[in-house]
């Protein structure tokens, strides 16, 4: 697993708690080429929440110095809260759903770049944020999810630009948006996800296997988790 990166190599989930984040941690704590995974989360230590700006910067200096990451995953984001569903119409947008949907989607995925792009190793190293194919704006072709696509679509940008700028300083880095299709999960459970969806490991393991074949060229992609390269 992931024999692109040196060996003993260092990884770092954001989002473990998660369905997807977990299955990450899970994965890589498994191969015996990962010399340490670490996973963070709300309740971790030390915690980062996304709501609050000043944890993510927290976050990352408390890991600063220790070991370099040559993974670095955030696995993050909100389709749902429970109460709320996704915008189907014009009609349903609200300032709150939207402010909480970019905060999670954008906002703190944006700050988490910000603070941990530093802490990749001067090596072979991949950031990959999870974003997903519905944030394809060439790809809408059924409309809805208003908070959801757009917020995803701003991801997609951020991460774009932040490739460009690491670029010039770390050669070697990878920085990519990452789609994980349909997973079995809280996420997409009210969407028929336990029925089409696959599992959670079944998912990371795909996406670690993209991962794994990309190179410098390939940083600022929108990729599947089948490898295929997706429409902006």
């Amino acid at each position: 697993m992931m024999n692109s990166l040196p060996d003993q190599f260092h990884a770092l989930v954001i989002g473990a708690s998660g369905t997807i984040g977990a299955a990450f941690v899970d994965l890589l704590e498994q191969s015996p080429r990962c010399a340490s995974v670490r996973g963070l989360h709300r309740q971790s230590t030390p915690a980062i929440d996304f709501a609050n700006e000043a944890s993510v910067a927290d976050a990352a200096q408390a890991l600063a110095n220790g070991p370099r990451y040559h993974l670095i995953v955030n696995a993050t984001g909100v389709l749902h809260d429970g109460a709320t569903m996704p915008e189907k119409r014009l009609a349903d947008l609200n300032y709150p759903q939207m402010q909480a949907t970019f905060m999670a989607n954008t906002f703190g995925p944006a700050l988490a770049m910000r603070h941990f792009a530093p802490l990749l190793a001067g090596e072979r190293a991949i950031m990959a944020m999870l974003s997903a194919k519905v944030g394809s704006i060439g790809d809408n072709r059924l409309g809805g999810w208003y908070s959801y696509r757009a917020s995803k679509a701003a991801l997609n940008m951020l991460i774009k630009t932040a490739a460009i700028e690491v670029a010039r300083t770390q050669k070697n880095s990878v920085l990519v948006a990452l789609h994980p299709g349909t997973v079995n999960s809280r996420l997409s459970k009210p969407f028929r996800g336990e029925i089409i969806g696959r599992p959670a490991e079944a998912a990371a393991a795909d996406m670690l296997q993209v991962l794994d074949a990309l190179t410098p060229a390939d940083s600022g992609s929108f990729r599947s988790y089948n490898g295929a390269e997706l429409p902006w």
